[in-house]
């Protein structure tokens, strides 16, 4: 793939090169989303809304793959929207952000190897939770409050 921007290019390599020194790499993002997802089934709280919505599983756990790996190594394989797929979520709130994290990082310390590893992952998961709730908050339910989005980097 060729950038259009140089600065662009050096970005991803200082990126994917900064995950590469913390053990960050593609097989490490296969374990992660495998172990993660493993998990999310048998939630008794996250399974159930995952299974309403997926009915053949390696096609989406390819594809989340290819997310976290856009999220953690720059490497921009992932286009899709998550927001939008989230947002027509109806029953998805806080809680489920909150249970969402508990289950991740709780496969992160399973994984662990290197504990900075561990803290950069975390760090990008609660982003992208924040930003996901703040979403759904703003475009489904039609409020800006982000005062309720308080607590999750702590769930």
């Amino acid at each position: 793939m060729s950038d259009a921007h140089p600065h662009a290019a050096a970005a991803r390599i200082a990126k994917r090169d900064g995950a590469a020194a913390l053990g960050i790499d593609p097989a490490y993002i296969d374990r992660l989303v495998e172990q993660f997802y493993a998990k999310v089934r048998g939630d008794p709280v996250l399974g159930p809304i995952f299974a309403a919505r997926i009915t053949d599983w390696g096609p989406h756990l390819a594809r989340m793959k290819q997310f976290w790996g856009s999220v953690l190594l720059g490497d921009a394989t992932f286009r899709g929207n998550p927001m939008a797929k989230h947002v027509a979520i109806p029953q998805i709130d806080a809680f489920h952000f909150k249970r969402w994290l508990v289950l991740f990082r709780a496969t992160l310390r399973d994984l662990e190897g290197d504990t900075a590893a561990t803290a950069v992952v975390a760090a990008r998961a609660e982003a992208i939770a924040d930003s996901l709730l703040t979403g759904i908050r703003i475009h489904r339910d039609g409020r800006s409050d982000i005062d309720a989005m308080k607590g999750l980097r702590h769930a």
